[in-house]
Protein backbone atom coordinates (compact mmCIF):
# COMPACT_ATOMS: atom_id res chain seq x y z
CA UNK A 1 0.00 0.00 0.00
CA UNK A 2 1.36 3.45 -0.88
CA UNK A 3 2.39 5.91 1.80
CA UNK A 4 0.53 9.24 1.57
CA UNK A 5 1.73 12.71 2.55
CA UNK A 6 -1.34 14.91 3.04
CA UNK A 7 -0.32 18.56 2.64
CA UNK A 8 -2.69 21.26 3.84
CA UNK A 9 -1.73 24.85 3.07
CA UNK A 10 -3.22 27.40 5.43
CA UNK A 11 -2.97 31.10 6.15
CA UNK A 12 -4.90 32.57 9.08
CA UNK A 13 -7.65 29.95 8.67
CA UNK A 14 -7.88 28.59 12.20
CA UNK A 15 -11.68 28.55 11.89
CA UNK A 16 -11.42 26.14 8.95
CA UNK A 17 -8.82 23.99 10.67
CA UNK A 18 -11.02 23.58 13.74
CA UNK A 19 -13.96 22.55 11.54
CA UNK A 20 -12.35 20.32 8.92
CA UNK A 21 -8.98 19.12 10.21
CA UNK A 22 -10.44 16.59 12.71
CA UNK A 23 -11.91 14.53 9.83
CA UNK A 24 -8.50 14.38 8.12
CA UNK A 25 -6.79 13.38 11.37
CA UNK A 26 -9.38 10.58 11.76
CA UNK A 27 -8.43 9.00 8.42
CA UNK A 28 -8.64 5.21 8.63
CA UNK A 29 -5.60 4.10 6.62
CA UNK A 30 -2.37 2.51 7.84
CA UNK A 31 0.28 4.57 6.02
CA UNK A 32 0.00 8.35 5.92
CA UNK A 33 1.34 11.56 7.40
CA UNK A 34 -0.17 15.04 7.61
CA UNK A 35 1.81 18.20 6.96
CA UNK A 36 0.43 21.64 7.77
CA UNK A 37 2.08 24.10 5.39
CA UNK A 38 1.66 27.34 7.31
CA UNK A 39 2.02 30.54 5.29
CA UNK A 40 3.08 32.73 8.23
CA UNK A 41 -0.27 32.62 10.03
CA UNK A 42 -0.78 34.94 13.00
CA UNK A 43 -4.10 33.54 14.27
CA UNK A 44 -2.76 30.71 16.44
CA UNK A 45 -3.10 27.97 13.79
CA UNK A 46 0.28 26.39 14.53
CA UNK A 47 -0.28 26.47 18.28
CA UNK A 48 -3.68 24.80 17.93
CA UNK A 49 -2.24 22.00 15.78
CA UNK A 50 0.66 21.44 18.22
CA UNK A 51 -1.67 21.24 21.21
CA UNK A 52 -4.33 19.02 19.65
CA UNK A 53 -2.43 17.00 17.01
CA UNK A 54 1.20 16.78 18.13
CA UNK A 55 1.96 14.04 15.56
CA UNK A 56 1.29 16.42 12.66
CA UNK A 57 4.30 17.95 10.90
CA UNK A 58 4.34 21.72 10.55
CA UNK A 59 6.23 23.34 7.72
CA UNK A 60 6.56 26.98 8.78
CA UNK A 61 7.15 29.66 6.15
CA UNK A 62 8.22 33.27 6.52
CA UNK A 63 5.57 34.69 4.20
CA UNK A 64 2.19 33.97 2.62
CA UNK A 65 3.18 32.10 -0.54
CA UNK A 66 -0.37 31.21 -1.50
CA UNK A 67 -1.53 27.83 -2.74
CA UNK A 68 1.24 27.26 -5.29
CA UNK A 69 4.16 28.50 -3.24
CA UNK A 70 3.00 26.95 0.02
CA UNK A 71 2.53 23.52 -1.52
CA UNK A 72 5.79 23.68 -3.46
CA UNK A 73 7.72 24.54 -0.30
CA UNK A 74 6.02 21.78 1.69
CA UNK A 75 6.93 18.95 -0.70
CA UNK A 76 10.55 18.60 0.58
CA UNK A 77 9.08 17.87 4.03
CA UNK A 78 7.02 14.95 2.65
CA UNK A 79 8.13 11.33 2.98
CA UNK A 80 5.23 9.74 1.11
CA UNK A 81 5.09 8.01 -2.26
CA UNK A 82 1.91 9.96 -3.02
CA UNK A 83 1.35 13.62 -2.28
CA UNK A 84 -2.18 14.82 -1.55
CA UNK A 85 -2.72 18.55 -1.80
CA UNK A 86 -5.82 19.12 0.31
CA UNK A 87 -7.57 22.43 0.94
CA UNK A 88 -8.12 23.43 4.55
CA UNK A 89 -11.91 23.55 4.00
CA UNK A 90 -12.29 19.90 2.93
CA UNK A 91 -13.99 17.23 5.06
CA UNK A 92 -13.11 13.62 4.24
CA UNK A 93 -14.68 10.21 4.77
CA UNK A 94 -12.67 7.96 7.13
CA UNK A 95 -11.76 5.50 4.37
CA UNK A 96 -11.16 8.07 1.65
CA UNK A 97 -7.55 7.00 0.99
CA UNK A 98 -8.36 3.36 0.24
CA UNK A 99 -9.90 3.95 -3.17
CA UNK A 100 -7.15 6.37 -4.18
CA UNK A 101 -4.50 3.83 -3.15
CA UNK A 102 -6.15 1.10 -5.22
CA UNK A 103 -6.38 3.41 -8.21
CA UNK A 104 -2.66 4.19 -8.15
CA UNK A 105 -1.80 0.51 -7.78
CA UNK A 106 -3.64 -0.44 -10.97
CA UNK A 107 -1.29 1.29 -13.38
CA UNK A 108 2.02 3.11 -12.91
CA UNK A 109 1.02 5.41 -15.79
CA UNK A 110 -1.62 6.96 -13.53
CA UNK A 111 0.11 10.11 -12.31
CA UNK A 112 -2.70 11.88 -10.47
CA UNK A 113 -6.09 11.02 -8.97
CA UNK A 114 -9.09 13.04 -7.84
CA UNK A 115 -11.81 11.76 -5.48
CA UNK A 116 -15.50 12.50 -5.91
CA UNK A 117 -16.06 16.01 -4.58
CA UNK A 118 -19.41 16.93 -3.06
CA UNK A 119 -20.58 20.28 -1.76
CA UNK A 120 -20.17 20.64 1.99
CA UNK A 121 -23.22 22.89 2.33
CA UNK A 122 -25.45 20.39 0.50
CA UNK A 123 -23.80 16.99 -0.08
CA UNK A 124 -26.55 15.93 -2.46
CA UNK A 125 -24.88 18.20 -5.05
CA UNK A 126 -21.49 18.05 -6.67
CA UNK A 127 -18.98 20.70 -5.66
CA UNK A 128 -17.94 23.56 -7.94
CA UNK A 129 -14.15 23.17 -7.94
CA UNK A 130 -13.84 19.51 -8.93
CA UNK A 131 -17.15 17.62 -8.91
CA UNK A 132 -16.61 14.29 -10.72
CA UNK A 133 -13.42 15.28 -12.48
CA UNK A 134 -12.25 18.16 -14.65
CA UNK A 135 -12.05 18.57 -18.42
CA UNK A 136 -11.17 21.23 -20.99
CA UNK A 137 -13.24 21.96 -24.07
CA UNK A 138 -11.66 22.51 -27.50
CA UNK A 139 -10.85 26.15 -26.67
CA UNK A 140 -9.44 25.47 -23.22
CA UNK A 141 -12.50 26.30 -21.10
CA UNK A 142 -12.45 24.31 -17.83
CA UNK A 143 -15.54 22.36 -16.81
CA UNK A 144 -16.38 19.37 -14.64
CA UNK A 145 -18.64 16.39 -14.79
CA UNK A 146 -21.34 17.61 -12.45
CA UNK A 147 -20.58 21.33 -12.87
CA UNK A 148 -20.64 23.46 -16.00
CA UNK A 149 -20.11 27.19 -15.42
CA UNK A 150 -22.39 27.96 -12.43
CA UNK A 151 -24.74 24.99 -12.85
CA UNK A 152 -24.29 22.17 -10.32
CA UNK A 153 -25.80 18.72 -10.79
CA UNK A 154 -27.21 16.52 -8.07
CA UNK A 155 -25.16 13.42 -7.37
CA UNK A 156 -27.41 10.56 -8.42
CA UNK A 157 -24.64 8.10 -9.14
CA UNK A 158 -24.43 9.15 -12.77
CA UNK A 159 -20.62 9.47 -12.60
CA UNK A 160 -19.85 6.59 -10.26
CA UNK A 161 -17.33 4.93 -12.54
CA UNK A 162 -13.57 5.26 -12.60
CA UNK A 163 -12.26 6.97 -15.73
CA UNK A 164 -9.63 9.25 -17.19
CA UNK A 165 -10.17 12.97 -16.69
CA UNK A 166 -8.20 15.91 -18.01
CA UNK A 167 -7.48 17.52 -14.64
CA UNK A 168 -7.89 16.86 -10.95
CA UNK A 169 -9.02 19.65 -8.65
CA UNK A 170 -6.37 21.29 -6.49
CA UNK A 171 -8.78 21.11 -3.57
CA UNK A 172 -8.04 17.37 -3.30
CA UNK A 173 -5.27 16.41 -5.71
CA UNK A 174 -3.29 13.19 -5.28
CA UNK A 175 -0.10 12.92 -7.37
CA UNK A 176 2.93 10.67 -7.35
CA UNK A 177 5.73 12.53 -5.58
CA UNK A 178 8.36 11.33 -8.05
CA UNK A 179 6.38 12.74 -10.99
CA UNK A 180 5.50 15.99 -9.22
CA UNK A 181 9.21 16.59 -8.68
CA UNK A 182 9.96 15.61 -12.28
CA UNK A 183 7.15 17.45 -14.10
CA UNK A 184 6.18 20.04 -11.50
CA UNK A 185 6.17 22.05 -9.42
CA UNK A 186 3.07 24.26 -9.47
CA UNK A 187 3.72 27.32 -11.60
CA UNK A 188 3.95 30.12 -9.03
CA UNK A 189 3.41 32.74 -11.73
CA UNK A 190 -0.23 31.60 -11.70
CA UNK A 191 -0.63 32.70 -8.02
CA UNK A 192 -4.24 31.44 -7.84
CA UNK A 193 -6.45 29.26 -10.05
CA UNK A 194 -5.74 26.74 -12.81
CA UNK A 195 -2.30 25.81 -11.51
CA UNK A 196 -3.57 22.24 -11.03
CA UNK A 197 -4.94 22.14 -14.60
CA UNK A 198 -1.58 23.34 -15.86
CA UNK A 199 0.18 20.60 -13.88
CA UNK A 200 -2.18 17.88 -15.11
CA UNK A 201 -1.76 19.02 -18.72
CA UNK A 202 2.00 18.72 -18.33
CA UNK A 203 1.56 15.20 -16.93
CA UNK A 204 -0.58 14.21 -19.93
CA UNK A 205 2.02 15.66 -22.31
CA UNK A 206 4.66 13.49 -20.65
CA UNK A 207 2.62 10.37 -21.39
CA UNK A 208 0.86 9.90 -18.05
CA UNK A 209 -2.84 9.75 -17.14
CA UNK A 210 -5.10 11.52 -14.63
CA UNK A 211 -7.95 9.51 -13.09
CA UNK A 212 -11.22 10.06 -11.27
CA UNK A 213 -11.89 7.77 -8.28
CA UNK A 214 -15.57 7.74 -7.17
CA UNK A 215 -14.82 5.24 -4.39
CA UNK A 216 -13.15 8.10 -2.50
CA UNK A 217 -15.46 10.88 -1.33
CA UNK A 218 -14.64 14.31 0.09
CA UNK A 219 -16.75 17.38 0.85
CA UNK A 220 -15.51 20.86 -0.08
CA UNK A 221 -16.84 24.16 1.19
CA UNK A 222 -15.11 26.31 -1.45
CA UNK A 223 -14.77 30.05 -1.94
CA UNK A 224 -12.36 30.40 0.95
CA UNK A 225 -9.59 32.26 -0.85
CA UNK A 226 -11.63 34.28 -3.34
CA UNK A 227 -15.44 34.69 -3.49
CA UNK A 228 -17.16 33.30 -6.57
CA UNK A 229 -18.19 36.75 -7.83
CA UNK A 230 -14.83 38.41 -7.16
CA UNK A 231 -13.35 40.45 -10.05
CA UNK A 232 -9.96 39.33 -8.79
CA UNK A 233 -10.98 35.69 -9.25
CA UNK A 234 -12.16 36.54 -12.77
CA UNK A 235 -8.83 38.19 -13.49
CA UNK A 236 -6.82 35.11 -12.46
CA UNK A 237 -9.08 32.78 -14.43
CA UNK A 238 -8.73 34.72 -17.68
CA UNK A 239 -5.02 35.48 -17.38
CA UNK A 240 -4.01 32.01 -16.27
CA UNK A 241 -6.12 30.28 -18.89
CA UNK A 242 -4.24 32.09 -21.65
CA UNK A 243 -0.90 31.24 -20.04
CA UNK A 244 -1.89 27.60 -19.63
CA UNK A 245 -2.98 27.20 -23.26
CA UNK A 246 0.15 28.88 -24.57
CA UNK A 247 2.44 26.73 -22.41
CA UNK A 248 0.89 23.34 -23.06
CA UNK A 249 -1.12 23.19 -26.28
CA UNK A 250 0.32 21.01 -29.02
CA UNK A 251 2.16 22.50 -32.00
CA UNK A 252 -0.71 21.47 -34.26
CA UNK A 253 -3.43 23.17 -32.24
CA UNK A 254 -1.85 26.18 -30.53
CA UNK A 255 -2.84 28.67 -33.25
CA UNK A 256 -6.55 27.91 -33.58
CA UNK A 257 -6.99 27.05 -29.90
CA UNK A 258 -5.39 30.24 -28.64
CA UNK A 259 -7.08 32.50 -31.21
CA UNK A 260 -10.45 30.87 -30.54
CA UNK A 261 -10.13 31.39 -26.81
CA UNK A 262 -8.91 34.95 -27.29
CA UNK A 263 -11.90 35.87 -29.45
CA UNK A 264 -14.28 34.32 -26.92
CA UNK A 265 -12.62 36.40 -24.19
CA UNK A 266 -13.23 39.56 -26.22
CA UNK A 267 -16.89 38.61 -26.65
CA UNK A 268 -17.14 37.94 -22.91
CA UNK A 269 -15.59 41.31 -22.07
CA UNK A 270 -17.98 43.13 -24.39
CA UNK A 271 -20.94 41.36 -22.80
CA UNK A 272 -19.91 42.47 -19.31
CA UNK A 273 -19.64 46.03 -20.60
CA UNK A 274 -23.08 45.81 -22.22
CA UNK A 275 -24.48 44.49 -18.94
CA UNK A 276 -22.97 47.45 -17.10
CA UNK A 277 -20.54 45.27 -15.14
CA UNK A 278 -17.53 47.56 -15.40
CA UNK A 279 -15.58 45.77 -12.66
CA UNK A 280 -15.62 42.49 -14.57
CA UNK A 281 -14.79 44.28 -17.82
CA UNK A 282 -11.75 45.89 -16.24
CA UNK A 283 -10.68 42.56 -14.71
CA UNK A 284 -10.75 40.82 -18.11
CA UNK A 285 -8.89 43.69 -19.80
CA UNK A 286 -6.24 43.70 -17.08
CA UNK A 287 -5.89 39.91 -17.39
CA UNK A 288 -5.11 40.24 -21.09
CA UNK A 289 -2.77 43.15 -20.53
CA UNK A 290 -0.79 41.22 -17.90
CA UNK A 291 -0.73 38.14 -20.09
CA UNK A 292 1.02 40.06 -22.85
CA UNK A 293 3.20 41.90 -20.35
CA UNK A 294 4.57 38.56 -19.13
CA UNK A 295 4.44 36.84 -22.51
CA UNK A 296 8.20 36.47 -22.91
CA UNK A 297 8.37 34.42 -19.73
CA UNK A 298 5.43 32.27 -20.83
CA UNK A 299 7.01 31.78 -24.26
CA UNK A 300 10.25 30.58 -22.69
CA UNK A 301 8.32 28.08 -20.56
CA UNK A 302 6.53 26.78 -23.63
CA UNK A 303 9.81 26.33 -25.47
CA UNK A 304 11.19 24.19 -22.63
CA UNK A 305 8.00 22.18 -22.12
CA UNK A 306 7.60 21.42 -25.81
CA UNK A 307 11.14 20.01 -25.88
CA UNK A 308 10.33 17.74 -22.94
CA UNK A 309 6.90 16.48 -24.03
CA UNK A 310 6.51 12.83 -25.05
CA UNK A 311 3.08 13.07 -26.71
CA UNK A 312 2.63 15.15 -29.86
CA UNK A 313 -1.14 15.69 -29.76
CA UNK A 314 -3.36 17.20 -27.08
CA UNK A 315 -4.60 14.70 -24.46
CA UNK A 316 -7.49 12.42 -25.49
CA UNK A 317 -9.34 13.73 -22.43
CA UNK A 318 -9.62 17.15 -24.10
CA UNK A 319 -13.21 17.42 -25.32
CA UNK A 320 -14.00 18.19 -28.94
CA UNK A 321 -16.88 20.63 -28.46
CA UNK A 322 -17.17 24.30 -27.52
CA UNK A 323 -18.81 24.53 -24.10
CA UNK A 324 -19.80 28.20 -24.55
CA UNK A 325 -21.88 27.25 -27.61
CA UNK A 326 -23.40 24.16 -25.99
CA UNK A 327 -24.27 25.86 -22.71
CA UNK A 328 -25.31 29.39 -23.65
CA UNK A 329 -26.66 28.90 -27.18
CA UNK A 330 -28.03 25.35 -27.14
CA UNK A 331 -29.04 25.46 -23.47
CA UNK A 332 -27.42 22.19 -22.43
CA UNK A 333 -26.42 22.39 -18.76
CA UNK A 334 -25.40 18.84 -17.88
CA UNK A 335 -22.17 17.15 -18.89
CA UNK A 336 -24.05 14.01 -19.94
CA UNK A 337 -26.23 16.07 -22.30
CA UNK A 338 -23.22 17.43 -24.16
CA UNK A 339 -20.52 14.78 -24.05
CA UNK A 340 -20.81 11.04 -24.37
CA UNK A 341 -18.24 9.00 -22.44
Amino acid sequence: MPFFSIIIVSWNALHHLKTYFPSVAATDYPHYEIILADNASTDGSKQWIRENYPHVKIAEFDNNYGYCGGNNRAVPHANGDILIFLNNDVRVEPNWLNGIATCFQKDNKIAAVQPKMLWEEDPSYFEYAGAAGGFLDKFGYPLCRGRIFDTLEKDQGQYDYESDIFWASGAALAVRKELFEKVGPFDEDFEFHMEEIDLCWRLWNMGYHVRYCPESIVYHLGGGSLPMDSPRKLYYNYRNNLRMIWKNSSAGSIAWQFIGRYLLDIASALKTLTDGDTKSFKAICRAHYDFWKGFHNTYQKRHLLQQQRKVEDNPPAMLNKAIVWEYFIKGKQKFSEIFSQ
